[in-house]
């Protein structure tokens, strides 16, 4: 009975401890630089990169396979992934990660020995039935072009098998943030001033329907296309649904030209991304990059008031951007303070609401304050202790509550995780609790 007597006391005084009260716990924190995998984009070689380095956390590249593939032996096909490797480890020691295209057209390329070049490996341009159409293109894609073959099978079953490598070495790469794929030029799915032959110098709808569904099998990290997908004249995508369900994001290359809205009169960008846009972005990334029509349209396109009476923050809050190329974008509206507060604007932003501890668990209220959720997973977390409730998908201004399991005695312990980061990375917070 002594002993039975003591057990409860002592089941008691545990429960009493389990219930403790939770208090409120003071915290101020603020964003004060761009979060990752967001924000304003410069390639690589950008001269002005070292001056902007702190005020972007992206580098967008764009390759043709044909850059680390060597050959085939049997079924399997040879790379030198080294290249790119370098480069990703250049982007990672900045502390950026990229935003890569795989693409293989690319108009007036001067990159290769032949002007305009395709990005198809050189043992499939080997091949006795491979025949790549050439058309002279002065117009607005300008520059001598040559077309992959799509007649060609190897060409097929090479595209899709490449993606299933790549995925498998690079899916979960932090050093990698997003990816790009596409057809056409620059992998935009378009091949406008020159004649459509789908399954010729395009592929054809059947083609791509199986190339979606694989891109959505084996892709791990977020995938976007353009948004010229919507045009059913060169693609299968708003017109089949199981198509529109698939994962993708999108991006705009001529994001905020003059005739991008409808309320210009013209407004084609804003036809396609309502065709095929939807609630995409709630789950998959949007992006792109800053028109080049004028050279106004990347130079102004920071001024605070606004380019074609439309301001940089309204128009990546109607289109939920996350990222945007931008290297016509530095001088006078395109400072590194602008860089800076601009690129903070987009994507997710979250604020701390509410923090309280009962000295064994800590609740966390957080809401997205930004324009984008965050495509990956992130948590609360008090030194290596994470909540089991991931950030990712928090809609912006939705709010969630999440349980750490641990005390919290100062607020500067409580951090966000997230292993999809490079070395010297953090996602901020702001708090103001008193």
């Amino acid at each position: 009975m002594k002993h039975s007597s003591l057990l409860c006391v002592a089941f008691v005084l545990l429960g009493m401890s389990a219930c403790a009260r939770y208090e409120r716990v003071s915290l101020t924190s603020s964003i004060d630089h761009v979060q990752p995998m967001t924000g304003l984009v410069l390639s690589p070689r950008h001269e002005a990169l070292t001056t902007y380095q702190d005020a972007i956390a992206l580098e967008d590249f764009g390759w043709g396979p044909n850059r680390v593939v060597i050959g085939k032996e049997g079924d399997a096909i040879l790379y030198n992934w080294a290249p790119l490797d370098s480069m990703l480890d250049a982007i990672a020691a900045r502390k950026h990660q990229a935003v890569l295209r795989w693409r293989y057209e690319y108009p007036g390329n001067h990159d290769t020995p032949i002007e305009g070049a395709t990005g198809v490996p050189q043992y499939i341009k080997d091949l006795p039935d491979y025949n790549e159409p050439f058309y002279r293109n002065p117009n607005f894609d300008g520059g001598d072009t040559y077309y992959a073959d799509w007649t060609n099978k190897e060409l097929q079953w090479f595209t899709m098998q490449f993606y299933t490598d790549f995925a498998a070495r690079y899916g979960n790469d932090p050093r990698l943030a997003f990816l790009e794929v596409g057809f056409g030029h620059w992998g935009e799915y378009h091949i406008y001033a020159t004649p459509l032959q789908m399954g010729v110098n395009f592929p054809s709808k059947e083609y791509q329907t199986q190339f979606l569904h694989h891109m959505a099998k084996v892709m791990p990290m977020p995938w976007a296309i353009s948004i010229d997908a919507a045009d059913a004249q060169y693609t299968p995508i708003v017109a089949d649904a199981q198509l529109m369900a698939l994962p993708f994001g999108l991006f705009d290359d001529s994001f905020m030209h003059e005739g991008h809205e409808l309320s210009s009169g013209v407004g084609d960008n804003e036809t396609n991304w309502n065709a095929i846009g939807g609630e995409h972005w709630k789950t998959s990334v949007y992006g792109g990059e800053v028109s080049y029509y004028t050279h106004k349209d990347q130079y102004e396109f920071l001024n605070p008031a606004g380019l074609y009476g439309v301001t940089w923050e309204e128009a990546i809050a109607k289109y939920h951007i996350t990222f945007m190329m931008a290297n016509d974008a530095p001088g006078e509206y395109g400072t590194v303070e602008r860089f800076n507060e601009a690129g903070i604007a987009a994507g997710y932003s979250f604020r701390v609401l509410d923090c309280q501890t009962n000295g064994r668990k800590t609740k966390v209220t957080i809401t997205n304050e930004g324009v984008a959720p965050i495509y990956y997973d992130a948590y609360m977390a008090i030194g290596d202790i994470q909540s089991q409730q991931s950030l990712k998908g928090l809609l912006p201004k939705d709010t969630i509550e999440v349980t750490i399991s641990a005390g919290l005695e100062d607020g500067t312990e409580l951090s966000i995780a997230c292993q999809r980061l490079v070395p010297g990375q953090e996602i901020q917070f702001n708090a103001d609790i008193q």
